[in-house]
């Protein structure tokens, strides 16, 4: 596929694709347009230099002039045929039929020819030219006819499969409305376009309409559908305070908000930047057919020309400069990628480089973090143990007062219960934060520390001794005040349902090691590590210590680190491929991972793994076909067992097999969807 470039940067060296076409990208500048008025998307990869630029929606109409130069050519092509056979007295109406039908179809490929010549370019578009204009010189303008013609209809459908950027980007431009109702300082309501929001402004937003920016519910609640990013077809439940995200639906409710994101920065403008990233981005395989595809052309023409030499048959050139052109085997790597980053984007699995899709497919280990991706990461409160002199509410406000100020999922479990409880905490100064360890600040009573136990000895804090069996199986805390510890606290975190199911999947398809990493304590990790039979595990583990982990395990294995990609981003990093959950709404988690899945069902990760190797087993396939299609033709060619219409057949035969065999990826993990379906149905 085409890197994708800015046509502004002052006349940089344009990248070619295999057949060594610039591919100028007009890049979106975050604007949503809705239908005709949406702003070009980037193509797909080119084929025998098929010009695949859009323009507003110039691709689509590029494709369907091609397509009236295929009718009108076609018809003249196949009423010369008519004419010799039912009018055989008319030849000279024939040849003329003929003539101009082979002219109309050439149209097309000899002016892109024509254009890259003037470029300084010779490519494979020249072989098909060659391939004509030879066919007319030799007064065969029928045989002209038929092979511009088929090379004409497959260039139509290489243009409509490979521009797989160009359609996805289009469907999520169409998510989003080109107007908002924006609320008035009145309370009335305004309808502007969307691209005059800025953040902070409050709009309206009706049940059955689509979100047109990402954006918090200030008042009122609904169910909203957010399928279109998640790839989850059950809805969601959202009120005050939650946040909603351009190009979902709004399903039940009347809702007020005040705008987050918008424009690029919104999260659909993100996974936009992702599917063009990856659509864009080359496999090593078509990087080495990038590389020499320079020399292709001038080798085949220096063959043709030997094989005219020696034989004399100018059908035999015609034929092997037809079959030559090996689009089957350009092809072959990026319809299968187009294929497989829509079916991953269908289920909200979103792959930034392709070059990560066939590294998912050798993966032999994975790193898993445990609260937020093993476990739902809802920390609750179960015990409070407080130590001599305490009360549990002392304890749960002291610790509250410093946690209020923290987003840790153990500040939020403490906070929470704290309010059900209607303790008012009290205001806190100097406050600080160690990430995994600990917290400070300093309260009215003193200087107080909430945090684990190891910290506390790094503080200088003696714990006392008490008895830890009443502590197995929870995350705890301790609390400290002027240096005296008043208690600890316990939580606990429930395990994620499709735990046990993405274990047992990720072995059925050959990983052969498991482990997990978490910063809790060793009979919590000890817990779940028994209830998911993973192979290794380590407790208390600091991020750097992740980052340790995942290092010593890289040198043995092919890495996948799976995390929530807020705490866990050095892991993920670290890691041979890195895969964050949950990333709908997470800059972080977006840019911290090669893989965002921006759902938190972990059946989507086995999923990426055997969408990987079955994209791989497709390329090989194709590549392969492709391989023996051109060069088992051109041999048929030099010693004159190939006509240049069976060629020409043949050659748009060989296309269609490709794109076909690329098309079967389309609908992988489809079982996944209608699951959820089947369950919103009960």
């Amino acid at each position: 596929m085409a890197e994708i470039i800015d046509t502004n940067s002052g006349g940089a060296a344009a990248p070619s694709c295999a057949c060594g076409h610039d591919h100028h990208h007009h890049h979106s500048d975050g604007e949503h347009r809705h239908s005709g008025g949406h702003r070009p998307a980037p193509n797909g990869g080119c084929i025998c230099g098929h010009d695949h630029r859009t323009e507003g929606g110039v691709g689509h109409d590029r494709s369907m002039g091609k397509m009236m130069f295929a009718l009108l050519g076609g018809i003249l092509t196949l009423n010369s045929f008519l004419l010799s056979w039912l009018l055989p007295q008319q030849a000279f109406a024939a040849d003329m039929s003929a003539l101009f039908g082979a002219a109309i179809l050439a149209l097309p490929i000899v002016i892109t020819a024509v254009r890259d010549l003037v470029n300084g370019k010779v490519y494979m578009n020249e072989l098909v030219a060659l391939a004509i204009l030879a066919a007319l010189a030799s007064a065969n303008f029928r045989t002209a006819g038929v092979i511009a013609f088929f090379l004409l209809i497959t260039i139509i459908i290489e243009t409509r499969t490979a521009s797989g950027a160009q359609r996805s980007i289009e469907e999520l431009i169409k998510l989003t409305p080109n107007t908002a109702r924006r609320l008035t300082e009145n309370g009335g309501e305004a309808e502007v376009q969307v691209t005059e929001l800025a953040v902070g402004d409050r709009i309206r937003v009706r049940p059955g309409e689509n979100f047109p920016v990402d954006a918090r519910i200030v008042a009122g609640e609904s169910t909203v559908n957010q399928a279109s990013i998640t790839g989850e077809s059950l809805p969601v439940e959202k009120a005050v305070g939650d946040d909603v995200f351009a190009g979902t639906q709004n399903l039940t409710g009347l809702v007020d908000l005040e705008v987050t994101h918008v424009g690029a920065d919104t999260t659909l403008g993100k996974v936009k930047d992702m599917i063009l990233q990856a659509e864009s981005s080359r496999t090593p395989v078509v990087r080495i057919i990038d590389r020499y595809a320079g020399y292709y052309t001038p080798t085949v023409l220096m063959v043709a020309a030997v094989t005219w030499w020696f034989t004399n048959n100018m059908s035999s050139v015609i034929a092997f400069l037809v079959i030559a052109c090996p689009c089957a085997v350009v092809l072959a790597t990026p319809t299968a990628v187009v294929a497989a980053v829509a079916a991953a984007a269908r289920l909200g699995i979103f792959i930034k480089n392709v070059s990560h899709l066939e590294l998912a497919s050798r993966v032999s280990a994975f790193v898993f973090d445990k609260t937020g991706t093993l476990t739902d990461g809802i920390l609750s409160v179960v015990k409070l143990h407080p130590f001599d002199g305490i009360t549990p509410a002392q304890l749960l406000k002291t610790a509250g007062s410093v946690e209020r100020y923290s987003n840790h999922p153990t500040a939020v479990a403490i906070c929470k219960l704290a309010n059900e409880a209607g303790l008012a905490l009290d205001e806190a100064q100097n406050f600080s934060e160690a990430p995994g360890k600990g917290v400070s600040a300093a309260l009215a009573e003193g200087a107080c520390l909430v945090g684990r136990a190891n910290w506390m000895e790094e503080q200088e804090v003696a714990l006392p001794e008490h008895d830890m069996s009443e502590s197995e199986g929870m995350s705890v805390v301790y609390v400290a005040l002027n240096g005296r510890v008043l208690g600890w606290i316990g939580f606990r975190d429930k395990l994620r349902r499709e735990a046990p199911t993405l274990i047992g999947d990720l072995r059925k398809l050959g990983v052969r090691y498991c482990a997990m990493v978490t910063g809790d304590r060793q009979s919590v990790a000890e817990s779940v590590a028994e209830q998911l039979q993973i192979d290794e595990f380590r407790s208390e583990c600091l991020p750097e210590g992740k980052v340790e982990f995942v290092e010593k395990i890289k040198r043995n294995s092919v890495v996948a680190v799976v995390g929530d990609g807020v705490n866990d981003a050095p892991a993920l990093a670290a890691g041979d491929l890195g895969i964050a959950m949950g990333a709908i709404g997470s800059d972080v988690a977006i840019n911290s991972a090669s893989v965002a899945l921006m759902t938190n069902d972990l059946r989507r990760i086995a999923m990426l793994v055997y969408l990987s190797r079955k994209s791989q087993l497709i390329i090989n396939q194709n590549l392969l076909f492709g391989m023996l299609f051109v060069f088992g033709g051109m041999i048929l060619s030099v010693v004159g067992l190939m006509t240049p219409v069976w060629a020409a057949v043949l050659h748009a035969g060989s296309t269609l097999i490709i794109i076909f065999n690329s098309a079967r990826l389309v609908r992988t993990g489809e079982e996944l969807t209608l699951e959820n379906r089947a369950g919103e149905a009960e």
